[in-house]
């Protein structure tokens, strides 16, 4: 019997993520930030054709059971490029296709290594390329200016057991653009936790990325709730600006037993959440967090502290419906679920 299992990522540019110079040609609408990828996958091809993501990572792998032994396994999956368009003018354009680096795979990997009672195998994929476009640009290593784009990867890994189930991991990827990997029923599970646009473009490139000698370590967070990604789009995308705010690590955005009213959107970074000094929980990219204060009388429940560099947008009460506000909260309720000395859940 063979069972084969997919895990995917999809890498796209959120909005606000760009910094340095490159920003002026989102700002004025020259290229484009992307719309969040769906929180399901069906039909990654339409996306590609659709223009919603800049590079996906397909891995597929396949194993061979027969009597409950595993007697073969292997790779069917790869990488899908995506394109970049430039405006230059109300109507004019230019398209950029992406160019594909070599997909790496890792020998797949039996079971604990010893053969003995093996009954699942692990597959390693790195997939990745660079924007079609050039982007002349100084950079920070020999030899100093570079014309091609930078590289951007994922590594991944999916572990395949003999009665059908699977797992999977985000192990490394570029500093930058957002990764979200997706599972084997195409449901959004994981995504990177931080991005860094300007050391990205300057140093992603040559040998410093899978392809040469060098490679980035993922910080990865587990996906938040749907509500919480219509919320963020609410947020970003609505009539007023929110404000941006960074901060550093072991930094407090808001304390326990604090009088305060703002609602808190992590756009980039990790942060913890502590109650009576005890971590509970870490939160990734797009959650939301700060709604109790705003329904309960205005005082903190929690403190949140920057586990990495993180950016937040900062947004009133007014900003947001209350009917929303309700539903996050009751779907958080981190303080009531937390099990004393537990400490917070790894956020792999």
């Amino acid at each position: 019997m063979r069972i084969e299992r997919e895990v995917l990522s999809l890498s796209w540019i959120p909005s606000e993520a760009v910094g340095g110079a490159m920003k002026l040609s989102f700002d004025l609408g020259l290229t484009h930030y992307d719309e969040p990828p769906p929180d399901h996958v069906d039909d990654v091809d339409a996306l590609r054709g659709g223009d919603r993501f800049r590079f996906a990572n397909r891995l597929r792998a396949w194993i061979d059971v027969d009597d409950g032994e595993i007697t073969g396994a292997g790779y069917s999956g790869g990488v899908l490029m995506g394109t970049t368009t430039l405006l230059s003018g109300h109507r004019l354009a230019r398209t950029f296709q992406a160019i594909d680096m070599p997909v790496l795979q890792a020998e797949p990997e039996m079971g604990d290594g010893t053969g003995i009672g093996d009954n699942k195998v692990r597959f390693v994929q790195t997939a990745g390329g660079r924007p079609g476009m050039p982007s002349p640009r100084r950079v920070n290593h020999a030899p100093f200016f570079q014309w091609k784009g930078p590289l951007v990867w994922t590594t991944l890994g999916l572990t395949i057991h003999t009665d059908g189930h699977a797992e999977l991991e985000l192990l490394t990827a570029s500093q930058f653009p957002r990764h979200w990997v997706y599972d084997t029923d195409g449901a959004l599970a994981l995504k990177s936790g931080t991005t860094d646009f300007n050391d990205w473009y300057h140093h992603a490139f040559g040998t410093h990325s899978p392809w040469g000698d060098e490679d980035s370590p993922a910080v990865v967070a587990a996906a938040e709730t749907a509500l919480e990604r219509k919320l963020s789009t609410e947020i970003m995308r609505g009539g007023e600006k929110p404000e941006i705010r960074k901060v550093k690590p072991d930094t407090a955005i808001m304390t326990e037993g604090q009088a305060d009213t703002d609602l808190f959107l992590l756009l980039d970074g990790v942060v913890r959440v502590d109650v009576g000094g005890e971590p509970i929980a870490e939160l990734g990219p797009g959650a939301v967090f700060g709604e109790r204060a705003l329904l309960e009388g205005g005082t903190r429940t929690a403190t949140i502290v920057a586990v990495t560099d993180c950016r937040v947008a900062v947004v009133r009460a007014d900003q947001v419906a209350t009917e929303s506000l309700t539903d996050l909260a009751d779907g958080h309720r981190r303080e009531e679920n937390a099990v004393p000395g537990d400490g917070p859940p790894i956020a792999t």
